[in-house]
């Protein structure tokens, strides 16, 4: 404990805070833009946020410079708490949820970019209320602590250790030499293309305020919608749909990728291995899907609001893409209850929850690279056992793989599967049943939103137990922070003297 610094992690705890003050604060003006009666709560639970904020700063305001990697684990570990601990208090200050667990399993979920939701009746809520729920989505979607990395120069604080805390991968890719102009760079493309979202929706018919909410929705790839029935409530225009795909699916791409895109460097796009296998199981996925809801089911039966506009050929199309990428991306919107299309599509659905998109996106899950290098190592595998004195080793994206980084993803995913299987057990202790339990875990832990059973895209999550609520919350920030940064501060030798 002696050589943590613990004065820069609670300085930085309090601009966590401020941050957090300022959004509710915008949230506070569009209460009042609509009238809708809670304007001065959320601003006082602003101000009471703000108010605490910076007393955490101003009680450690010499605070010395020197983050290292403890810090920095610390820091993003208690970050998103404080952040989903702070983000329920315009929930409970307006009355919009009267109950500790249920705040913050919104809030936790919102700033997770995951989309489970305890709301039965979303459109009952204020305007504010609803736009400060997916506020949380667009805060957490691309990291709170990525954005304070952007103002941190100007504390004279170096962020480095902060995001390799918040984003640990195996790419290396920089836009810039120097982290913070990285973070800059990344939050000027997630805001512009939340703003383009937002307009090109405006043109197809979509109201304002649903727009806004629903563009801050997919690019933080999370899901809370304005609607009860989720993006089905828009069936009956199909190009609102196809514009939520589309954006989607860049948001489920590596940012960085995108930046190259941007300024001209496509061939970065098209020659990552990562990309080219993302857009592949997409494809496939969605011919599967395709191929079962043309010839064998009743869509009308199955979605909360399907006219078929042009045709069961292109509805079943739209369908299709639309819940593979918004599953895979761990988006979470939905056009139709996608547990009663079929057992197999189920089953299928089910699986695509735990590949995730791709490394540097704002999705959850494994993540694509993972499956990736796993599958390339199983295959050299094969190879040494043929010839057991050959040197081979794992290539990505034409360059050799340290090791070190396949024994780390190769724990990765030893670990999310045994969560995954512990966090059903416990789910089962609570009384789900067993597809429910696995089906719960699986959403939670992949932060996906929607689950499969008692809790699949028809039901919200209100009906879980209070223990369950606050299981499946830890379960999101696990899952948000890849398991190892949350897990390695609870170890004993993390607080040992270095």
């Amino acid at each position: 404990m002696n050589n943590i610094n613990l004065q820069i992690v609670i300085y930085l705890m309090g601009v966590l805070l401020a941050i957090n003050s300022g959004f509710m604060m915008i949230a506070s003006i569009v209460s009042l833009i609509f009238d809708d009666g809670v304007y001065l709560k959320i601003f006082y639970s602003s101000i009471s946020v703000l108010i605490f904020g910076l007393i955490l700063m101003f009680t450690t305001k010499k605070y010395s410079k020197q983050i290292q990697k403890r810090e920095g684990y610390i820091i993003v570990s208690l970050g998103w708490l404080l952040m989903s601990l702070s983000g329920m208090i315009p929930y409970l200050a307006t009355g919009s949820i009267n109950e500790f667990s249920r705040a913050f399993f919104e809030t936790t979920s919102g700033y997770t970019a995951t989309g489970a939701t305890i709301l039965d009746d979303v459109e009952s809520l204020p305007e504010g209320i609803i736009f400060w729920r997916s506020l949380t989505h667009w805060i957490g979607g691309m990291g709170i602590i990525v954005l304070t990395i952007a103002i941190l120069p100007l504390l004279g604080v170096g962020g480095m250790q902060l995001f390799t805390a918040e984003s640990p991968g195996i790419n290396s890719d920089k836009l810039h030499p120097r982290i913070t102009d990285t973070a800059k760079r990344l939050w000027m493309i997630y805001l512009g293309l939340t703003l383009v979202e937002t307009i090109l929706l405006r043109i197809a018919g979509m109201g304002f305020f649903d727009a806004i909410n629903h563009s801050m929705s997919t690019i933080a790839t999370g899901g809370f919608s304005t609607k009860n029935n989720s993006v089905s409530f828009w069936n009956d225009t199909p190009m609102i749909q196809y514009i939520i795909i589309f954006f989607m699916f860049i948001s489920g791409s590596n940012f960085v990728l995108t930046y190259f895109a941007f300024t001209g460097k496509v061939k970065k796009f098209l020659q990552d291995e990562e990309f080219k296998t993302y857009f592949f199981i997409i494809f496939f996925s969605t011919i599967i899907v395709f191929s079962v809801l043309f010839s064998s089911v009743n869509l009308s039966e199955s979605s909360f609001n399907h006219p078929e506009v042009y045709g069961k050929f292109e509805s079943s199309l739209r369908h299709a893409i639309f819940q593979v990428i918004a599953v895979i991306t761990t988006t979470g919107f939905v056009t139709g209850d996608f547990s009663m299309w079929s057992p197999f599509l189920t089953l299928l659905f089910f699986g695509l929850m735990f590949l995730g998109g791709s490394a540097g996106s704002t999705s959850g899950g494994i993540k694509i690279v993972r499956h990736l290098v796993m599958i390339k190592s199983g295959i050299l595998e094969f190879k040494r056992a043929l010839h057991p004195n050959a040197i081979v080793r794992s290539r990505f994206n034409g360059s050799f793989l340290d090791q070190s980084i396949v024994y780390n993803i190769a724990a990765f995913f030893i670990l999310y599967i045994l969560l995954f299987a512990f966090g059903s057990l416990v789910f089962a202790f609570f009384g789900l049943d067993f597809v429910s339990s696995l089906g719960v875990s699986a959403a939670s832990l992949g932060n996906v939103g929607p689950a499969i059973g008692d809790f699949g895209p028809s039901f919200t999550y209100n009906e879980l137990p209070t223990g369950a609520k606050l299981w499946s919350s830890f379960l999101m920030l696990l899952g948000r922070l890849e398991l190892f940064t949350l897990l390695i501060i609870t170890s004993t030798f993390f607080w040992r003297n270095q």
